[in-house]
């Protein structure tokens, strides 16, 4: 009989209590303007965050399937394009593609779990678009070579930051790499709203032009309507608790980095594969994702103990009944699908006690296949 929850996953609520009063200003404050779409408070954060970043613009935007979507339009990719994309990706990115009628093209993950930076050239047709690339768990692709490649074949590199904010790669931000940054604001992230909300960061100053009138209609000036644009707009309330959160990401990062390292110093468990540390990464730990060859039978084990766990994927979007129609099967992209079979998450958030850690790396440990 399994044992109610003594560990979630997730705690969402102790960041928010940390800096409850700041975080109740900020909210009533922006209440109290009268102005909630487009005003002073997104401005601000947009400035914050773009210099967080080390970008020269940043466009606030309704989520970070929207910030990946729009990025994607405003490079005029559509119908036919290919876009370059790891395999083993949340489907949002594959989604983005998609709705751009554009063309996914899979490529496989290294041991990192970001795209295989080796096999980018080989999926490169006439028809490729742009390359997203896509930083999972908290840690940076291998951004050398492939920045290298979209400079010598001029093809744009996208980046999908939804998991890496903060997260550097030989001590430059993840985002700041490509054209564009494209990032998630979702509230279990390392930078989380309470609600909806994603940005996207460049340097390209007729980009983030066009990126604003595209989130607004289409229209820079009331009733002109410039281009087929959408209604994707971070709105002024949680700009302004974005300000708060960003004001404290570094020590959140930390947090999570402590937590992490004690996660990797004290489960020692061989049929466990713990995740390994890109050189020169900076990984901010968005999840924790060890890897076991009988993960139903792993997963079991501590959750009788009373500690939650995920599984962050168990479906590659190739495998997906979504994208059945582009003829995938068992067996397409073998690393990506055994990753699928093997990952799991544990609980890792702010908040966490030593006596919570350590009841977690000892229920790893004590599991035997």
């Amino acid at each position: 009989m399994k044992k109610k929850n003594r560990i979630p996953f997730n705690r969402l609520d102790y960041l928010y209590h940390r800096h409850e009063d700041e975080y109740n200003q900020a909210a009533l404050s922006a209440l109290c303007s009268g102005w909630y779409i487009l005003g002073p408070e997104l401005e601000t954060f947009e400035k914050e965050f773009a210099c967080y970043i080390g970008s020269s613009y940043c466009v606030g935007v309704n989520s970070g399937l929207d910030a990946l979507t729009l990025s994607l339009r405003v490079l005029g990719i559509g119908e036919g394009d290919e876009v370059i994309v790891q395999a083993n990706t949340y489907i949002a990115t594959v989604l983005a593609i998609t709705e751009n009628r554009a063309i996914p093209v899979f490529v496989e993950p290294d041991e990192f779990h970001g795209i295989d930076a080796s096999k980018i050239e080989a999926a490169i047709t006439s028809k490729t678009k742009a390359i997203m690339i896509v930083h999972l768990y908290g840690q940076s692709c291998d951004m050398e070579p492939i920045v290298a490649i979209s400079k010598q074949t001029g093809i744009p590199l996208i980046e999908d930051c939804a998991q890496s904010h903060g997260s550097t790669y030989q001590g430059k931000m993840t985002g700041s790499f490509g054209i564009m940054g494209c990032f998630s604001f979702y509230p279990t992230k390392n930078l989380g709203a309470f609600g909806d909300a994603g940005a996207i960061v460049t340097n390209d100053a007729e980009l983030a032009d066009k990126l604003r009138t595209l989130r607004n209609y289409g229209s820079k000036i009331k009733y002109q309507n410039e281009t087929k644009g959408v209604n994707s707009r971070l709105d002024e309330i949680q700009a302004a608790l974005l300000q708060v959160r960003l004001k404290y990401l570094e020590e959140i990062i930390a947090e999570r980095e402590r937590i992490a390292q004690s996660y990797l110093a004290g489960i020692d468990n061989p049929a466990v594969r713990l995740p390994k540390i890109r050189r020169g990464a900076r990984h901010t730990w968005h999840l924790f994702v060890v890897q076991c060859d009988k993960r139903v039978e792993l997963q079991a084990w501590p959750e009788d103990s009373g500690i939650q766990t995920q599984i962050h994927y168990p479906i590659p979007p190739h495998l997906s009944k979504a994208y059945s129609d582009l003829g995938y099967s068992k067996g397409s992209f073998p690393i990506t699908e055994r990753l699928a079979d093997t990952v799991l998450s544990l609980p890792l958030y702010c908040g966490m006690t030593s006596d919570e850690i350590n009841y977690v790396i000892n229920a790893v440990n004590g599991y035997r296949p």
